[in-house]
């Protein structure tokens, strides 16, 4: 038996930025914290000690159940990165007299915010236009135009983009069609040194298309249909935490070439934690959560602390065990057919 005079249990949410700078030749690191949940409970034992002796816990297995409410306010995803972090995790704690209290700790993944891609604001159709002439705007040849059509502007990973565009090319060389999603994170630490940057931002590319070549005096017309599948990466993240932002950018470019400036129009991509649901249909997408691609922020990093193994010992390497990492929403889109008419 063993005296145990409480068993403590925390539940935490926390968001963490810190990156090294350089101030008169020395480095230094800039850090902040958030907190968004911070809760305790006393699951067995007394409050304080003088309220009596110590309860004794029986050898033997023994279960304590516990609950956390959530907050209702929208928490952001959870997330790993080197310049920064957003973890919830929770930690038990046994207070035993006369001895060091051992701890556990346990993460787990929050999925948000929540992003529905059927809200009105991303089912409206975005559509953009842009030209170039070598004289002027009104001249007719040596003109290129791009025109596009974004079909919705929120998707969950594992859907595939939908984006249409046709290309003029009245130029007098070969022209090319690039199409790429980049994923930009912004990190801020407000706690940071006077005169020091205490922002930091990061963009990675998510996904490229590159079309054939478009000959001079032709126009091409281009459907992304089921071409450009969003990998698992984490969900758009503006407003819910302060020390990281997280949006996404849709570039349509046309190349003019060596010695002209591309051609370009941008639209704003929303990564959802709701899929989108096609109308008069009783199926819904099956869900599925995966860890995310290795080219992202947010997929790229494992932080030490979830490293298990892989330290070298008499010239053997061991194998390295990933004790956790966060899961994020993916989607496959079922096969739906509808009759009738609208």
């Amino acid at each position: 038996m063993k005296s145990i005079l409480a068993v403590r249990i925390v539940l935490r949410g926390k968001a963490h930025a810190e990156w090294q700078v350089l101030v008169s030749g020395d480095r230094s690191a800039v850090k902040d914290d958030q907190y968004f949940i911070d809760n305790r409970s006393l699951i067995f034992g007394k409050v304080d000690r003088q309220d009596g002796p110590a309860p004794i816990l029986p050898r033997g297995i023994h279960h304590f159940p516990f609950k956390f409410q959530l907050p209702q306010s929208s928490l952001p995803c959870s997330f790993e990165s080197k310049p920064g972090y957003v973890r919830y995790y929770i930690k038990v704690t046994l207070d035993i007299p006369y001895a060091s209290p051992p701890q556990g700790m346990k993460y787990f993944t929050i999925i948000g915010p929540h992003i529905d891609c059927m809200d009105d604001q991303y089912l409206k159709p975005i559509g953009a236009l842009e030209k170039r002439s070598k004289c002027c705007l009104c001249c007719k040849s040596n003109r290129v135009v791009l025109q596009c059509l974004l079909e919705r502007s929120a998707y969950v990973c594992g859907e595939a983009l939908r984006l249409k565009a046709n290309i003029k090319n009245q130029n007098e060389k070969d022209i090319r069609l690039k199409v790429r999603l980049l994923q930009n994170v912004h990190y801020s630490v407000d706690r940071g040194m006077l005169g020091v940057q205490n922002q930091k931002d990061v963009q990675h590319l998510v996904l490229e298309y590159i079309g054939e070549s478009i000959r001079t005096g032709s126009e091409s017309q281009w459907d992304s249909a089921d071409g450009l599948v969003l990998p698992v990466m984490p969900p758009t993240l503006i407003g819910s935490c302060r020390l990281l932002q997280i949006n996404y950018v849709l570039k349509v470019c046309v190349d003019l070439g060596k010695g002209d400036e591309d051609l370009n129009i941008t639209f704003p991509i929303t990564i959802a934690t709701v899929p989108f649901r096609i109308p008069n249909c009783n199926k819904t997408p099956q869900i599925f959560y995966s860890v995310a691609c290795d080219h992202v922020e947010g997929g790229r990093y494992i932080g030490p602390e979830f490293l298990l193994g892989g330290h070298v010992y008499d010239g053997s390497q061991t194998e390295q065990i990933v004790l956790y990492r966060p899961v994020y929403v993916s989607v496959r889109q079922p096969n739906c057919s509808t009759t009738g008419t609208a």
